[in-house]
């Protein structure tokens, strides 16, 4: 057995695993984010309700993790409470468990239907959704090739002669195995990906029940760590519901594995072999956490509220980007390249500060906070600064002649800067006008409405990354699909404004008073949109993909 080999083929089957259960999440969260973040409003009208959610998403994403990143966002704008956050992260790591459950089954049959199907979508499809789609199931495709891997690889190691002595160790010293499981899943950031490693070692006798109970019950309490960790730097409420989750999960761990270990339970009614009992125990150990602990959520809350105190001020919080230092180097203006390069810096961050305006408002929106409609607003002055020194810089660049690349290039970029403001002023002066209005007036809009506007909010925002691409590479393909992108959006306007009327014409009432609002919003995202798709319009003139006119041609008579 060369032990070289064998760990550079597990390392690579463990990485497989990794970034396959990241680019299932990616999938899902880039096709499906407008559905999630409606789901996950709608858990706040209780607690047993918020877990089931909880569960639903965490299996749609395949991780507790990204629904606690989600619901931290919710809980920084006020549309969760902490108490409904941390039923919410009960109920997903129920979810998690029961993704653990789903990949531990024997699917190998199906990883070639996964890897065609999920190819042709994501190579032929006709939308994003689609493409997204095909993503998720090449990605629960390589899940299972995965795994398979990581048991080859593991296969020799039965017949080492240093493996039992580590195992013998750990069997005696849980404790130890306890902490090396949470620190692995924190180290790798997933806990269905550590599970499943421990079951996959499970399955090649490597592992025997004593110990896997200790690591995954580790990996618990590693989960519960990740939240924290991630949520450190976020509003204090998001770091309450992370510090609540870990202190359920964390202390869970500890006593069922104390409990494990000192009463020396049988399990032997959790299934045959050691693989499917470590998995059983792992869902049977959520399935109680979750009936335990989600009456005691109240105190907890108290608890959390008490020892967990507001750290950074929502100023402090609001403005980084707009207090950062401005990327422009005043000594390479006499070298254009250099020059161009660092005035494209500036406006990834200008463009960054709008995104920092633009993400929240749909819960701007929904709850009407005055103080983050205040920040949002103050973030305009730092967009209107920088698109003033940006166009001051590229004016002093030495282009050697109007001709130039260089020069068009200049061109580009500023007009691309003021686009970018009138970005900020839409957002500033209409969208966060009409939150107001709505949050004054005490107006709701219709589920169906609401619906619209998540749908397009979220496509606004997706155009708006792609559309940095474009300006960063200059691609050709990027930008073609930008603009088709463009067109979808504007497909989308109109079937919104169309669907609306449609609602007034039958008399529905909450379309009927949020009648202005919703079509004044459909049309500032449209137009937010053509801002942000107008950085593809240079590329695709240069490579001759771009008509003069959309004008038909009229016949001379």
């Amino acid at each position: 057995m060369n032990l070289y080999l064998l760990l550079l083929q597990l390392a690579g089957a463990v990485t497989l695993l990794l970034w396959a259960v990241r680019m299932v999440r990616t999938g899902v969260e880039r096709s499906q984010e407008p559905v999630l973040r409606r789901i996950l409003r709608e858990s706040k009208s209780g607690r047993l309700r918020a877990a089931g959610i909880g569960a639903g998403v965490a299996v749609l994403l395949q991780s507790s993790t990204a629904v606690a990143i989600l619901a931290a966002g919710f809980a920084g704008t006020g549309v969760l409470t902490v108490a409904t956050g941390l039923a919410l992260m009960l109920g997903a790591d129920l979810g998690s468990a029961l993704v653990v459950q789903i990949l531990s089954i024997d699917l190998h049959w199906l990883v070639p239907i996964l890897l065609l199907g999920g190819g042709a979508l994501f190579f032929r499809g006709p939308t994003r959704n689609t493409r997204q789609a095909g993503r998720v199931l090449i990605g629960i495709g390589l899940i299972l090739i995965s795994l398979r891997m990581i048991g080859n690889a593991t296969e020799p190691l039965r017949e080492s002669e240093f493996l039992p002595l580590v195992v013998g160790y750990l069997r005696g010293d849980f404790i130890t195995a306890f902490l090396i499981g949470a620190a692995f899943t924190w180290l790798v950031h997933s806990s269905v990906a550590s599970i499943l490693l421990v079951a996959a070692f499970a399955a090649q006798g490597l592992v025997p029940v004593e110990l896997g109970v200790s690591l995954v019950l580790g990996a618990n309490l590693g989960g519960g760590l990740i939240a924290v960790g991630l949520t450190r730097a976020s509003f204090v409420e998001a770091r309450r519901i992370a510090w609540g989750n870990l202190a359920f999960r964390g202390l869970g761990a500890l006593i069922a594995l104390l409990a494990f270990h000192l009463l020396n339970p049988s399990i032997a009614f959790l299934g045959d072999g050691a693989t499917r009992q470590i998995i059983n125990l792992h869902l049977l150990f959520n399935v109680a956490l979750l009936v335990i602990c989600l009456p005691l959520t109240g105190p907890v809350t108290r608890l959390v509220e008490a020892l967990v105190k507001p750290k950074p001020t929502a100023e402090e919080l609001a403005n980084p980007l707009a207090e950062a230092a401005s990327c422009l180097d005043q000594s390479v203006v006499s070298q254009p390249a250099l020059a161009l390069a660092s005035a494209t810096r500036e406006l990834l961050r200008m463009a960054e500060i709008i995104e920092r305006m633009l993400k929240p408002l749909m819960e701007l929106y929904e709850t009407g906070d005055p103080e983050k409609i205040r920040q949002a607003r103050q973030l305009e002055r730092a967009v209107d600064q920088a698109q003033s020194e940006i166009k001051l810089y590229l004016a002093k660049i030495d282009y050697g002649g109007d001709s130039t690349d260089e020069s068009r290039r200049g061109r580009e970029l500023s007009s691309f800067a003021i686009n970018l403001e009138y970005v900020g002023d839409a957002i500033s002066k209409t969208l966060l006008r009409l939150a107001e209005v709505r949050r004054d007036q005490k107006l709701q809009f219709s589920p169906a409405g609401w619906r619209e506007l998540n749908d397009l909010h979220h496509q606004v925002m997706a155009n708006m990354q792609l559309a940095l691409n474009v300006l960063v590479s200059e691609d050709r393909e990027s930008a073609r699909q930008l603009l088709q992108e463009k067109d979808r959006m504007r497909s989308a306007e109109r079937a919104s404004s169309g669907e609306h009327f449609k609602r007034l014409q039958s008399g529905a009432a909450h379309s009927i008073e949020t009648s202005n609002i919703h079509l004044e919003t459909v049309r500032a995202l449209k137009t937010i949109n053509s801002l942000f798709a107008s950085v593809a319009y240079p590329i695709l003139a240069k490579s001759g993909d771009l008509l003069d006119s959309r004008l038909a041609r009229g016949e001379s008579s």
